[in-house]
C-alpha cells in the first residue's frame, strides 16, 4: 500500500491520501478481528465504533495480549513523534506476522489547527483515514463538550434562580437552594480550541433576567473532568456514577456542589453514552487502531481510554497503546492512575527519543515552531548530544521504578548518523533499557522490526509491576514522592491558597483516597518549561489544587500551566483548506 510513496517528498496528508485509496473497509476490519456483525457500529464505509459489552461480554475469558505502553523523553515543542512510533510499533509487529491492535487518543482540535497537527502519526507511520480523525471523528469530543458546557448552563441557571426567586417560588419549582458561592465555582466553560482570549471572561451582564453576572472562563474541552472519566470509566453504570461527582462550586458553607446536586447528571450522561463505544480505525499498512479518549497529560490524564485497552487486549496477541508527553507525565499518570483503575499490567515500556530532543537537552539552540532548525541539530555532534542523555536517562530510571525494563526506540531521522545512533543505544544500554533504531516514517513497518523484536524481547521478561504509591498515602507525601521520584525535585513548596486546598482535602476521607494527577508543563522535567536536560537543585512550586471527584482525582497544579492554552502566531489553519472540485481537505498535517 505504501511502498512507492516517500515521505521526503510529500506531505502526511498526501500520504494518507494515496494510501486512503486502498484502505480496508470498517467491516473488513471487523471481520479481521473476528468481531461479529452485532457488535460493529458503522460510520459510513470506513471507520465506525465498536460494541464493547457486547465483545467483552462474550470474550470474558479470552486470554490476554502483551500490553505495552508507549511513552517518551521531554519533547521539543515540535514533539518527538510518539504516536508516530506507536503506529510504526504496530506496523513492524504486524510484518512480524504478529496480532496486533493499538490504541491511541482522539486528536484535540486545540494543536491540529495550532502548532502540533492532528497526532495521527507521519510519514510512512500513520492512522487513516485522516479527515474524519483530525474533523471530529465519531462525535466524542463534541458530546463532551456539549455535556461539560450543559453543567455549566445548570450551574449559572440556578444561580440566577436562587438569587431572583425567594425560598418559596424556589419551593413550587421544585428546587432546594444551594446558596452557591460565586467565588467558588470550579467549573469553565469548555471549547476544543487554543484561545487564550476566553481564559479569563465576565459573564451574565445585563438585567437580572440575563444571567448571574460573575468572573468565569474557557478551559479546552480536553482538559474538561468528563474526557477524564471517559479514560477511566469501565461501563455506562460506572459512567453515570462518576459524572453524578463532578464538582461544579461549592456553597457559601463550603459544602461541594455536584452536577447531582443540580440534577443534570443524568442529562450529561444522555450525551455521552455512546461515546463509551470507541471507534475503530487503522494504520497505513492495514492493522486495527482503536481511537478513544484524548490528550493534553500535561493537563489531563492524557491516555488513550481503559475500555479501549480491555477490548484490543482480547482481540490480538499485541496491544500497544499510548501515554501523553514524556515518561514524567504521561507514563507517570499511566501507572499511578490507569493501571491502578484498569487492573491490567503492561508488559513493556517504550520510551521514545529523537536525537534533535537530546541535543537540545544537552544546550542546544532553542527549538521554536516555524523557524528552521539550527545547524546544530543537522550536524554530528556527540559532545552535545551525550550531555543530553541525561535526560533520556531520568526517564529510564522512572520507568524502571515501576518494575517494568524500558524499550528506548530512537524514532530515526535522515539526519541522524550512525555515530549519533551507537552512542544512545550505548547510554540506554548501560542504564538498563532495550535499544532500538527505528526508521518507520521513512519506511513504514519494514523500519520498525528491530524496534518491533526489540519489544517481543521486552514481552518474554516478567516484569515485577508496582505502583510508586498506595492510597493511604497522605497527599502532600504523595505530592513530594512524585516530585522527588519522577520529576527529580528536592522539595515542593505551596501557595497560600493550595495550602488551604490541601488541609482541606486531607481532612476529608473520602477526597484523600483520590489519586493523584498531577498537572505541570510537558516542556521540562521541572515546571518550568526553559529547564531542560536533568535540572537538579529546584522545588516544585504547587499554586493549586483542584478536585476531579468523578474521574477520582485530586489535581495540584504546579507552575504558571493553564488549562486553556494559546493559539500561536503561525497556526496550522493557515495551511488546510478544501479542494472545491473534488471535497478532499488538503493541508492535515
Amino acid at each position: 500500500m505504501t511502498a512507492k510513496l516517500d515521505p521526503t517528498k510529500l506531505a502526511d496528508w498526501e500520504i494518507a491520501e494515496a494510501a486512503e485509496a486502498s484502505m480496508k473497509t470498517f467491516s473488513q476490519l471487523g471481520q479481521e478481528l473476528d468481531l461479529q456483525s452485532d457488535e460493529l457500529i458503522p460510520y459510513g464505509k470506513w471507520l465506525g465504533r465498536v460494541d464493547y459489552r457486547a465483545v467483552l461480554d462474550r470474550l470474558a475469558a479470552a486470554p490476554q495480549a502483551k500490553y505495552i505502553d508507549v511513552t517518551a523523553i521531554t519533547p521539543t515543542p515540535l514533539g518527538e513523534g510518539k504516536t508516530t512510533s506507536a503506529i510504526g510499533l504496530i506496523q513492524g509487529l504486524g510484518k512480524l506476522g504478529k496480532k496486533v491492535t493499538g490504541a491511541i487518543r482522539q486528536p484535540s482540535g486545540g494543536p491540529t489547527f495550532n502548532i502540533k497537527g492532528s497526532a495521527a502519526g507521519g510519514g510512512l507511520a500513520q492512522c487513516i483515514p485522516l479527515t474524519p480523525f483530525c474533523l471530529g471523528l465519531t462525535g466524542d469530543i463534541d458530546s463532551i463538550t456539549n455535556a461539560h458546557n450543559l453543567a455549566m448552563v445548570a450551574l449559572t441557571s440556578r444561580m440566577q434562580h436562587e438569587r431572583n426567586y425567594d425560598d418559596a417560588r424556589l419551593a413550587k419549582s421544585n428546587l432546594t437552594r444551594l446558596d452557591i458561592d460565586p467565588e467558588r465555582v470550579e467549573l469553565r466553560w469548555a471549547m476544543d480550541f487554543c484561545a487564550q482570549s476566553l481564559r479569563n471572561i465576565v459573564i451574565g451582564r445585563g438585567g437580572k433576567m440575563d444571567g448571574y453576572e460573575m468572573e468565569s472562563g474557557f478551559q479546552i474541552t480536553v482538559s474538561s473532568e468528563l474526557m477524564a472519566i471517559l479514560a477511566v470509566a469501565t461501563d455506562l453504570a460506572d459512567l453515570r456514577r462518576r459524572i453524578g461527582k463532578i464538582i461544579v462550586a461549592y456553597s457559601k458553607s463550603g459544602k461541594p456542589v455536584t452536577t447531582a446536586d443540580l440534577e443534570v447528571d443524568g442529562a450529561m450522561t444522555a450525551w455521552m453514552a455512546d461515546n463509551l463505544n470507541p471507534t475503530l480505525m487503522q494504520t497505513l499498512e492495514g492493522q486495527p487502531v482503536f481511537v478513544h479518549a484524548g490528550p493534553f497529560a500535561n493537563i489531563a490524564i492524557g491516555q488513550s481510554s481503559i475500555i479501549a485497552d480491555r477490548l484490543a487486549t482480547r482481540l490480538s496477541d499485541y496491544h500497544v497503546t499510548e501515554s501523553g508527553f514524556g515518561a514524567d507525565i504521561g507514563f507517570e499518570k499511566f501507572w499511578n492512575l490507569k493501571c491502578r483503575y484498569s487492573g491490567v499490567e503492561p508488559n513493556a515500556i517504550v520510551v521514545v527519543a529523537t536525537i534533535r530532543a537530546l541535543k537540545m537537552h544537552g544546550g542546544g539552540p532553542e527549538v521554536k515552531p516555524g523557524i528552521p532548525l539550527d545547524a546544530a541539530y543537522r550536524e554530528e555532534n556527540l559532545e552535545l548530544l551525550e550531555k543530553g542523555c541525561e535526560n533520556l536517562i531520568a526517564h529510564i530510571e522512572t520507568v524502571k521504578k515501576s518494575g517494568v525494563r524500558p524499550v528506548v526506540c530512537v524514532n530515526g531521522f535522515y539526519t541522524d548518523t550512525p555515530a549519533e545512533t551507537a552512542l544512545v543505544r550505548r547510554i540506554a544500554e548501560e542504564n538498563g533499557a532495550l535499544a532500538a533504531v527505528s526508521e518507520h516514517w521513512l519506511e513504514g513497518g519494514e523500519g520498525a522490526i528491530e524496534f518491533a523484536e526489540a519489544v517481543i524481547e521486552a514481552c518474554r521478561e516478567k516484569p515485577n509491576f508496582r505502583l510508586l504509591y498506595e492510597l493511604s498515602m497522605p497527599l502532600r507525601q504523595r505530592i513530594d514522592l512524585i516530585a522527588r521520584e519522577v520529576y527529580g525535585a528536592d522539595g515542593v513548596s505551596y501557595t497560600d491558597q493550595a495550602q488551604r486546598r490541601l488541609d482541606q482535602l486531607e481532612a476529608d476521607p473520602d477526597i484523600s483516597q483520590l489519586g493523584t494527577c498531577m498537572v505541570k508543563t510537558h516542556l521540562s522535567l521541572s515546571h518550568d518549561p526553559s529547564l531542560k536536560g536533568r535540572p537538579r537543585g529546584w522545588t516544585l512550586p504547587i499554586r493549586d489544587i483542584l478536585v476531579y471527584k468523578g474521574a477520582g482525582f485530586v489535581v495540584p497544579v504546579a507552575g504558571t500551566i493553564t488549562l486553556m492554552p494559546g493559539t500561536a502566531s503561525s497556526p496550522a489553519y493557515r495551511g488546510i483548506d478544501v479542494d472545491v472540485d473534488t471535497g478532499k481537505v488538503r493541508g492535515l498535517f
